[in-house]
């Protein structure tokens, strides 16, 4: 019986594949145990590792775990040892606070010249039985300091405004004052009031004289008018 040639050549493929596969499997196989020599199966066990690490620290002169007792006792004594010179710090700080504050001098506040009050004076202005008395001048500071006394004899009493304080100068420049402690009402014969109108002494370079005039408010029937108020220095 005759074989056919196809059939024998496919059948020749057949063995010659499997004999390739065959020795490339016995090639990959020793290679690989030829590659996984001196390689061995970690250990898992956490007792053995733990063991093992502890040995390789004592020889190795490692990492030494202390016990509990012995780690609060270190902690107990460092903090007494703070404490004991935080304690002797104090006193010494505290000695050298009253030192710095022994030999620190004393402030004392800044005295504000002033100079006597000049002479012509009282100056007085009447209205209506109300009187307005400058009483005297001087300078203070950076201001010049008028010291008015009012008071009412009249029949009615009498009410005033400050801001209509008109004060003028020698040349009839209007000039800037501020008022302090002159009663806003006048009683009928009420007792005299004192009050201070200041200036500032910017104002007053050229100044001989000043005039002062006041009305009442708001009825303005009468007006009180201080004229020639020396201020020359």
């Amino acid at each position: 019986m005759k074989i056919n040639s196809t059939v024998l050549l496919t059948l020749i493929l057949l063995i010659l594949m499997m004999g390739a596969g065959s020795v490339s499997a016995f090639l990959g196989f020793d290679l690989g145990s030829s590659a996984l020599k001196g390689v061995s199966t970690p250990d898992g066990r956490p007792t053995t590792k733990f063991a093992s690490n502890k040995a390789n620290n004592s020889q190795q002169g490692g990492l030494v775990l202390l016990k509990e007792e012995e780690i609060l006792k270190i902690v107990k004594a460092r903090i007494e040892g703070k404490t004991k010179a935080a304690k002797s710090e104090k006193p010494e700080e505290d000695d050298e606070e009253t030192n710095s504050s022994k030999q620190k001098p004393e402030e004392k506040p800044p005295e504000v010249v002033e100079e006597k009050p000049l002479p012509g004076f009282p100056v007085t202005a009447q209205s209506q039985g109300v009187t307005m008395t400058v009483q005297s001048a001087r300078y203070s500071g950076g201001d010049l300091l008028l010291k008015v006394k009012m008071q009412n004899k009249g029949k009615d009493s009498v009410r005033f405004l400050y801001s209509f304080l008109d004060v003028t100068d020698d040349k009839g420049r209007t000039l800037s004052a501020s008022t302090e402690g002159l009663p806003t009402e006048l009683p009928v014969n009420g007792p005299a009031f004192s009050g201070t109108v200041s200036i500032p002494t910017a104002l007053l370079d050229d100044v001989k004289k000043i005039s002062l005039a006041l009305t009442d408010y708001p009825a303005q029937q009468l007006k009180l008018e201080a004229s020639n108020i020396p201020v020359e220095r």
